[in-house]
């Protein structure tokens, strides 16, 4: 049995074993069946495509067959999070029958189904797959869609995570699907039943490749080298080569041909548009008689026409095909006999949600179309019978199928001729790594028995890869284990072995499975591998440790003898034990390290296989040892150490270290026995390896052997020698006899593995021991690994690197003293590297010489271990030195990089820095530099926790400095760095913009409760009161809106019963008033639909609520009803039609342009009545202008058109052209002309549209083509503008509002050109429109219409003249919005009012309003805001007779009545230029000049005089117009003075107030609160040309009246809504809050630089005009907006709400709770003369933060008690209460870290100097120039350091003085020092090492080396030390050692 036990001491131990099910089966087991098969007879079809789990299934696994329950197939993978913060899980995909379950699991989480699908067949194969959606845009990653693809045998379902289900049709059947990194492959089934062929038929193509479930399926094009021919492209047809895997990263395919019996890696790559082409002109190798088109359409007819009835492999269908193929073949036998096939499912064009199945008609005709069927449909069906494809008829036709994808072959297997006896199909592929980096495709062939590897390296090259040498394994089955960089093989004989690449590790010990070695004979095949490939590790069990120093690798003849033993017991064979004893089968499912064994009896285990190492310090010792030493050397070591480290019963956590120092030491040759320090490490090994060590249970007793082992530990002997603070009597014990030197000295052994590697292992291990001494977190390793560093640094002489470790842990290192004698012979042998002659690297040394200004030797590093050192060498370089470009272009200035290999003179020369740094950077720029580039690195809040404090000061200098004056662009990443939440919260909304608005402005609070106990729902609910609130604090305004729009209510019809009015005549007289009243509430929805604008957020299950149009009153004093319908008076009919069109575009227009609105919803809210129908016309227009009716299936919108309903046309055609702005859709410009009869060709039958809807469609064509200056429209809209009256009735009523609608639309396609109209020169724009505007002879018509003007009878006489009443206000419109803001002054002149009484005469006063207007706009720039320039647009004539009377005018022909009239519309007409000049911008000085001219209209219309002359009628209108003016300046401000104007005309009821006037003036009223107050109007071209259509300033008369303007277009007026409102919303309660801005307006030429300071929540002015906006302080953290960078980040944050996160500094309160600064805490007390810290009650804490640790600190540390002194009490208080209130809270740790320092220092009980040294780079920051220079800067207000002035110095002080006081009674410590002699036995050496590292003295071999002792003078002893880099206050107390007592200095007694 002895040679069973030595087969088993190379073992390694597998971890505990777990039985292995997959979890679908027993998921699938309690899955309903019997009672879904009922159900799902009775289900209708259209549901069968359930996707979720619970839907029917058929079937279940228990009654299905037994060989259908073979059909289970499972696949697991490793889980693939976003986040790396999750623990590691696993995922299951689990196909059987019909269902396939996802599932998922951890080590602290059971399994659990992910999601559960069911489908209608059975599932084929179920896999994972990603596909990737490109984006449009360039600079945007590509999203990637995860999901899951289950194949049936018709179709291929694709889930994705994201909740997008895909069904892709198959148009043949196929074998497998592979996932890759571009999509998924399709491997076609062979189906060999083939038909009588055809002498020249082209094989199909048998790869295809579908990169997303909306794309085609296309074949895949191979490149191929031969032997002896050219690179070949053609598509993959050859049906003799099979997938067997495939691989996304890198992306490869590996292939296997059944002829050669080979296999073939392929690169996998999209294919380039040359090898497009190039396959489409040659696809295949062409013969004589085939041309490209008939491969071609064979290849499309193929894949477009396979039949879905007959199932493709019935003969029918190959007959079908190869008659197809065979040219002969007459084309009329094949008319199209097959149905398409693919369902339109695959038609979803990308733009649909995939829940609608509605189809785009591009995709499937494509798709469907048999473009290549030989039955051309142009072709006569008696075409000759022998017409080849070829034939010119098909050409046209001709369309392919483009290749996606193209593999390229890389590598083929060579074979030798005993390989193709059977077949050697791979039946397992897979990459794995070995330990040493290198990359292996390993391929299994079961059929012979060996895995194959082939090693493989990436090349320089793009993703080219390079194959090298292949190597086989016998084998029976293997694994992959990615996490561990192994692989583990089942051998022959059925035993486990684990290998790295190809390097044989060990055996896997499975606990409680047999060794195969009892029942199988073992006949091992001769290794097919070179002898220095294979190496048996030796047996690693402790007890034969010396079994490592063997010099060689045992040689392979242990394995022949190993097969004599085997074969001697074979004799067990037949035993009846082997067949109890189940013995391994396969090995399946491998995850991490993880993997499923299948056992001979069926059952599974799942096995872990352990790790190389678990400790972070061994992992990162292990790293730099692969990094330095040669590949094979490296492997030899790993292998070694993993076979030490998993022996059976192996070390615990805590011995894993101890065990690595052994067995490393022993690789380089000691011998550890006779080291005292190695042997006294402890670890224990079991007795046996096999049994695992049973847990030891707990004594209740101790035991004095308990005692002695406590005595003996490595614990108690480092205690021993470090002073324990307050128990000096320890030191009496004597420490045990093993700490002293053992006889003489130690060798090594020369012929160890790493002999010769010493100087190199450790350098690298020494820099390992720097990173680590970088991170707090890791000193205990530094610690640990000193001991062997010290050691290696004795034995290679190296007294340097001993005194660096000395002086880091002092009293640890005095406790080594032996060394192991290398004598110079063997030291020759070892290779020395050059870098180890160099400065000795200690990296707190160079930051310190940093901080000082001293030039350093870059300092090394080891790329990918030591990255802690990189990035803060890197930091200082940056921000200490400022050196800008220290992280980019002089990074190796600062680092350099150790690269592995480097022997004697391959070292990089030490660049000594040059000195050309740039001093010129300020430093606020440097700390911006640095913080962005430390988060580009990786470097979050928590590592910096981890950095010493001293090291960490200058970082956490950068962030203060950041956090002071962040820019507000910066990736949430960096604001989190600088720990401010604020902007981490806008950086995160920014970057999630695609999700709802903010969650705080979103909800409404509880609406006011009104009287009413059930009201009726007004529409107005859903404004933000906490932003209005803030906005408007004072009064209750926006109830007070809310009260004048409402129109859900009946209104209060109050007329005084008069006696002599009869009951009756009362009756009519309560409904007259009510039907005047009525005018009023039918004009109020125009105004709601401006003032809810954009405030509500849709729920999409439910219908938008739409208030009622309510047309009833109620009569005081009993309440009784009034109603209209009562029959007493004459109403007028479909009076209510357009007001609630009205309605329905109002409740639309609340939506908000980010709520989520699908086609489906837009839908579900069609009303059941007819009568809401023209409500549902509003909402669709309004869906339209806030851009959601995109998104409405083109399908709906025909529905909808074709009802014929008039008002759904009009909204439908605003709505989807508003939504379409600009963009020349043509699917739009289709639909449009349909509807303008100009716009179809003239032949075309006369569509009876009705006249609005006309009028609508042209004024859509201009939103269509806004701004475009498309041609064709601007002639035929010119000529429409002038459209004669027709024959007969037509074209003769409404004539004015289709001439305006087309002199707007023309402004529109033209706006804003002015004379740069591209291409229309000839059509003589302006001219035309300046004869329509001021009439004259028509001209001829040319163009296609003219036959419609020639017309001989007409209704109207106008003959050939134009009638200007009905052409002049669209041409004068048209002219303004072409010749907008372009100040020509030739155009503006055509339009001054005449200033002649004759011409004045012939001109409409209303007409003058549009010319002033018209000219006014065009001169943009003249505008000015105020009275003079108003008035100076009326003519002279005017001005001078307007306030005379009649009696005294100067001359007879002067019409007074049309003088006042023009004097009233040209002012209203100069009125409305200032609201547009001025939209939105609520500038004080055009508000006052437009309130003021709307007082003189008010005042006139209520004194009955003036009326008289002018007409109540135009005052009306002037005063209407006026008042719009003022609204559009003051719009979104609610100002009060214009709500008060509002409300006095909105209870003018009488007189000539009709519908118009009541739509004017609450529309006034609705700007003025525009959007609740988050809207404003902008001033573009596009938003002027929207309000010129809405303010139109002629308003209906009645409620039905369309005669001069479309009512519908008042809504446009939204179009010029922007948000422009910014609500600073806290960060901490997510509550709107008022917060200081400074808004700095950029230079214009009417105004300088200005900075105004606004209390925002405010309305912002136009961006364009904005050069920065600052939030700013002392309440808040300041944050800088700047606009010179772009808008872009600031739009983005007022279209969403405009949040913009505030965050609130320390002590101050909000604004809210104390509007005068007065309650802060950090508010001077008045009553307190001399406020002292000690007035800070830590009660007080909570108020200046929220952070949980600073005030558990203030509970804890800053209250006395019984075990805090009065005085720590005070410095704590103090230190917490400077920390809050600087706002510097993560301070707190240094500052105390600093006084425990100090405290150490004073009680000399510091045994590692390690805090020491944080302090000096503390001190040295303050003195160093980056500080020195920033408190010289005036403008930062002395902003000094982080730490406080006060505490510093005092810390300095006590410091200096501790050590001065040392040096007073060590004096002669320190001269033996200085002098190289050896210390005294008991002098207390850890404070000499605090001394020398506190004053930076530099070693004794640097002081011996520059003959110090013979100075004889100070300022000589001066300059010899200012080159060492001494500061002067060390020389100070060093001078008395080196000066002689002869010299000038007299110096200490020696």
């Amino acid at each position: 049995m002895s040679n069973v036990y030595e087969e088993r001491a190379t073992m390694i131990a597998a971890g505990k074993w777990q039985s292995f099910v997959p979890f679908g089966r027993e998921h699938c087991k309690n899955h309903p069946n019997a009672v879904n098969l009922q159900l799902r007879q009775l289900q209708p079809a259209s549901e069968l495509w359930s996707s979720d789990g619970a839907a029917g299934l058929v079937g279940s696994l228990q009654e299905v067959s037994l060989q259908e329950r073979q059909k289970e197939s499972w696949q697991l993978r490793k889980g693939s999070t976003v986040t790396t913060d999750e623990a590691e899980y696993e995922e299951e995909l689990y196909a059987a029958g019909h269902m396939v379950i996802w599932s998922r699991g951890s080590k602290s989480q059971a399994s659990y189904v992910y999601k559960a699908f069911t489908v209608d067949s059975l599932v084929q194969q179920a896999l994972w797959c990603n596909f990737t959606v490109p984006q449009s845009r360039k600079d945007e990653k590509d999203i990637i869609e995860q999901g899951i693809c289950i194949v049936q045998s018709m179709c291929v379902n694709v889930h994705t995570v994201s909740g997008k289900d895909f069904i892709s049709p198959l148009p043949f059947q196929v074998s497998t699907l592979w996932p890759t990194k571009f999509g998924l492959l399709f491997e076609r089934k062979n189906i060999t039943s083939d038909a009588p062929m055809s002498p020249i038929r082209e094989p199909l193509p048998t790869l295809f490749s579908m990169l997303h479930p909306l794309d085609e399926i296309a074949p895949v094009v191979c490149k191929s080298t031969g032997l002896f021919e050219s690179v070949r492209l053609q598509y993959v047809s050859d049906s003799t080569l099979r997938v067997v895997f495939s691989c996304e990263e890198p992306s490869i395919i590996v292939t296997y041909d059944a002829l050669q019996c080979t296999h073939t890696v392929w690169a996998l790559r999209k294919v380039t548009p040359e090898e497009q082409s190039t396959v489409l002109k040659y696809p295949g190798q062409d013969g004589p008689t085939q041309t490209p088109a008939a491969a071609h359409s064979f290849l499309g007819a193929h894949l477009r026409n396979v039949t879905r009835l007959d199932s493709p492999g019935s003969p029918l269908h190959c007959h079908a095909l190869h008659n197809q193929s065979r040219i002969p073949a007459s084309p009329s036998l094949h008319s199209r006999t097959h149905s398409p096939n693919i369902s339109n499912m695959a038609a979803l064009s990308r733009a649909h949600s995939p829940g609608t199945a509605a189809p785009s008609f591009t995709g499937t005709q494509r798709f469907n179309m048999s473009c290549h069927s030989p039955a051309p449909r142009g072709h006569s069906l008696l075409a000759s019978p022998n017409s080849t494809l070829n034939d010119t008829a098909l050409l046209p036709e001709m369309e392919p199928i483009l290749p996606d994808l193209c593999i390229e072959q890389l590598w083929t297997e060579t074979t030798t001729t005993s390989h193709r006896e059977k077949s050697s199909q791979a039946s397992k592929v897979f990459i794995t790594s070995d330990l040493c980096e290198s990359k292996y495709l390993c391929f299994l062939v079961e059929s012979h028995q060996q895995l194959r590897c082939v090693k493989f390296l990436e090349s320089n090259e793009t993703n080219q890869l390079i194959f090298a040498s292949l190597t086989t394994i016998p084998a029976k089955d293997a694994a992959p284990l990615e996490d561990i960089d192994a692989l583990l093989v089942l051998e022959t004989n059925g035993s486990l072995v684990l290998y790295t690449g190809v390097t044989r590790v060990s055996k896997v010990f499975v606990q409680g499975l047999l060794s195969p070695n009892f029942t199988l004979p073992n006949h091992l095949p001769p290794l097919n591998t070179h002898l220095e490939n294979v190496s048996t590790p030796a047996k690693a069990t402790v007890q034969h440790m010396s079994r490592l120093e063997e010099p060689d690798m045992p040689s392979p003849v242990s394995g022949v003898r190993s097969l004599v033993q085997h074969h001697e017991s074979s004799w067990l064979d037949d035993s009846p034990f082997q067949q109890a004893a189940p013995h391994i089968q396969a090995l399946r499912d491998p995850v991490s390290n993880r993997v499923t064994l299948e056992l001979s009896n069926g059952s599974m285990l799942r096995i872990t296989v352990p790790e190389v190492a678990t400790s972070e310090l061994v992992k990162r010792c292990l790293k730099a040892i692969r990094f330095i030493l040669p590949k094979d050397t490296a492997m030899k070591v790993l292998v070694k150490w993993y076979n030490n480290y998993n022996a059976p019963g192996g070390p615990s956590l805590h011995q894993e270290w101890n065990l690595f120092v052994k067995c490393f030491m022993t690789l380089m040759g000691y011998n550890t026995e006779r080291l005292a320090w190695t042997r006294n490490l402890h670890f224990e090994v079991p007795l046996s390896p096999v049994i695992a060590p049973k847990k030891a249970r707990p004594a209740e007793t101790g035991s004095d052997e308990d005692w002695v082992y406590l005595c003996a530990s490595d614990y108690h002997c480092q205690v021993l020698v470090r002073p324990v603070p307050g128990f000096p009597d320890l030191k009496s014990i004597s420490p045990p006899a093993s700490m002293e030197d053992s006889g003489p000295a130690v060798g090594l052994e020369p012929s160890a593995l790493l002999f010769p590697h010493i100087p190199a292992l450790f350098y690298v291990l020494h820099l390992l021991y720097e990173d680590l001494k970088l991170n707090e977190l890791q000193r205990s390793g530094a610690r640990a690994l000193v001991g062997l560093l010290q050691q290696l640094a004795r034995d290679l002489q190296l007294e340097e690197y001993i005194d660096l470790y000395w002086r880091d842990y002092p009293s640890f290192i005095k406790t080594f003293k032996e060394a192991c004698v290398i004598d110079q012979a063997q030291m020759e042998v070892m290779n020395w590297p050059v870098y180890l002659n160099n400065e000795v690297p200690c990296v707190f040394g160079w930051l310190s010489s940093c901080l000082r200004g001293q030039d350093m030797p870059p300092f090394p590093y080891l790329p990918g271990i030591c990255e802690r050192t990189k990035l803060l060498v890197l930091s200082y370089a940056l921000y200490v030195v400022r050196d800008e470009n220290a992280v980019s272009d002089n990074m190796s200035k600062y680092l350099s990089r150790l690269s592995a290999g480097q022997k004697k003179g391959f070292g990089e020369p030490a660049i000594r820095r040059q000195s050309s740094v740039k001093l010129c950077a300020p430093s606020g720029c440097l700390a911006e530099k640095l913080v962005v580039w430390l988060t580009s690195a990786g470097f979050l809040l928590k590592d910096l926790e981890s950095v010493p404090f001293g090291v960490a000061l200058p970082i956490r200098d950068a962030i203060s400095q950041c956090r002071e004056h962040p820019c507000s662009d910066w990736s949430e990443e960096v604001c989190a760095l600088i720990g401010r939440q604020d902007l981490t919260k806008q950086a995160h909304k920014v970057s999630l913009a695609k999700e709802k608005p903010m969650v705080g402005l979103n909800v409404p609070v509880e609406p006011p409760i009104t009287n009413e106990a059930d009201e009726e729902e007004d529409g107005m609910a859903d404004l933000h009161p906490e932003v209005t609130g803030l906005i408007w604090s004072q009064d209750l305004r926006v109830q007070e809106v809310r009260r004048l729009l409402q129109s859900s209510r009946p209104v209060r019809v109050n007329v005084p019963h008069l006696p002599d009015v009869s009951e009756h005549e009362y009756i009519e007289e309560k409904e007259n008033k009510l039907l005047q009243l009525c005018q009023r509430t039918m004009a109020l929805p125009v105004g709601r639909g401006l003032f809810t604008l954009f405030s509500y957020h849709p729920v999409p299950t439910e219908p938008l609520p739409v208030p009622k149009l309510n047309l009833t009153g109620r009569a005081p004093p009993r309440n009784t009803m009034v109603d209209l319908n009562s029959g007493n008076i004459d109403v007028p009919p479909n009076m209510t039609s357009w007001p609630s069109f009205h309605n329905g575009v109002a409740a639309g227009l609340k939506i908000a342009p980010a709520s989520q609105v699908e086609s489906a919803w837009i839908a579900y809210n069609k009303p059941k009545s007819a009568e809401l129908a023209n409500e549902y016309a509003g909402f669709l227009m309004a869906l339209g202008l806030n851009g959601h009716l995109t998104k409405l299936a083109t399908l709906n919108i025909h529905d909808y058109l074709t009802k014929g309903h008039e008002m759904t046309s009009i909204g439908l055609l605003l709505g989807v052209s508003a939504a379409k702005l600009g963009t020349m859709d043509m699917s739009i410009t289709r639909l449009l002309s349909i509807h303008i009869p100009a716009l179809l060709p003239p032949t075309s039958t006369e569509l009876d549209v009705p006249h609005s809807v006309q009028v609508a469609a042209v004024v859509a064509i201009g939103l269509v083509y806004q701004g475009t200056g498309h041609r064709h429209n601007a002639e035929v809209l010119l000529a429409e503008i002038g459209r004669p009256p027709g024959p007969e009735m037509e074209y003769c009523t409404d004539r004015e509002s289709y001439s305006l609608a087309a002199g707007l639309a023309l402004g529109m396609v033209c706006l804003g050109h002015g004379s740069n109209l591209i291409g229309m020169t000839d059509l003589n724009v302006p001219e035309q429109l300046y004869q329509y505007m001021v009439g004259g002879h028509r001209r001829a018509h040319a163009g296609i219409n003219r036959e419609k003007h020639k017309s001989p009878s007409y209704q109207i006489k106008e003959g050939d003249t134009i009638n200007v009443d009905v052409t002049c206000p669209g041409a004068t419109l048209a002219l303004a919005m072409i010749y907008l803001k372009t100040n020509n002054r030739s155009i503006a002149d055509w339009l001054k009012a005449p200033d002649t009484m004759f011409l004045l005469d012939f001109i409409k006063p209303e007409f003058l309003l549009l010319r002033t207007l018209a000219r006014c706009i065009i001169m943009w720039d003249e505008i000015l805001p105020n009275d003079e320039w108003v008035t100076s647009n009326v003519p002279q004539i005017i001005q001078e007779n307007i306030g005379l009377q009649e009696e005294t005018l100067v001359s007879e022909d002067l019409n007074m009545e049309t003088l006042v009239q023009a004097h009233d519309y040209i002012i209203a007409g100069a009125c409305m230029a200032v609201g547009f000049r001025f939209a939105g911008s609520a500038n004080s000085d055009a508000f006052d000049c437009l309130y003021k001219f709307a007082r003189n209209f008010m005042l006139s219309l209520t004194t009955t005089t003036t009326t008289t002359v002018s007409g109540q009628y135009n005052l009306q209108t002037c005063l209407s117009m006026v008042l719009l003016a003022t609204s559009m300046v003051m719009a979104g401000s609610g100002n009060l003075k214009v709500l008060q104007l509002c409300r006095f005309l909105h209870k003018r009821t009488f007189g000539e107030m009709n519908y118009g006037f009541h739509m004017a003036h609450h529309m006034a009223l609705g700007l003025l609160f525009l959007g609740g107050g988050r809207y404003t109007l902008s001033t573009s071209n596009s938003a002027i040309a929207a309000l010129l259509c809405a303010l139109y300033p002629h308003f209906p008369a009645h409620s039905t009246d369309n005669r001069y303007h479309l009512q519908a277009l008042r809504h446009l007026c939204v179009l010029a809504a922007e948000p422009r409102l910014l609500v600073p919303v806290d960060v901490d309660t997510l509550k709107p809050c008022y917060a200081m801005l400074d808004v700095t307006y950029k230079e214009t030429p009417w105004y300088e630089q200005t900075t105004v300071e606004l209390m925002a929540p405010t309305m912002l002015p136009e961006l364009h005009l904005l050069k920065q906006i600052k939030v700013k302080g002392p309440r808040y953290w300041e944050l800088n907006i700047d606009l010179s960078k772009g808008t872009q980040h600031l739009q983005s944050i007022l279209s969403r709400d405009g949040v913009l996160y505030v965050k609130l500094r320390a002590g101050q309160l909000p604004y809210k709770d104390d509007p005068r600064g007065w309650k802060s805490l950090l508010a001077p007390t008045v009553n307190n003369r001399n406020p002292e810290v000690r007035t800070f009650k830590p009660e007080a804490i909570s108020t200046f933060t929220s952070d949980a640790a600073l005030v558990s600190f203030a509970e804890y540390f800053c209250k006395v008690s019984e075990n805090m002194k009065h005085e720590t009490v005070a410095l704590f208080s103090a230190i917490l209460y400077e920390c809050v209130t600087q706002e510097n809270p993560e301070m707190l740790p240094t500052h105390i870290a600093i006084d425990q320092a100090v405290k150490g220092l004073e009680q000399s009980e510091l045994s590692e100097t390690f805090c020491l040294w944080q302090m000096k780079l503390v001190l040295e920051l303050c003195e160093s120039g980056v500080l020195q220079q920033r408190l010289r800067d005036t403008h930062r207000q002395g902003r000094g350091l982080l730490l406080s002035s006060e505490f510093l110095p005092v810390m300095k002080s006590l410091a200096d003085q501790a050590l001065d006081r040392w040096l007073c009674d060590n004096t002669r410590a320190l001269q033996a020092y200085v002098r190289g002699q050896p210390t005294n036995e008991d002098a207390d050496t850890s404070m000499l090492a605090c001394f020398l590292v506190y004053h930076s003295v530099p070693s004794f071999k640097k002081m011996a080396n520059t003959e110090l002792e013979g100075s004889s003078s100070f300022p000589e002893l001066l300059l010899k030390f200012s080159k060492l880099g001494v500061p002067v206050r060390a020389l100070l107390r060093l001078s008395p050692l080196f000066l002689h007592p002869g010299g000038s200095g007299s110096g200490l007694p020696l």
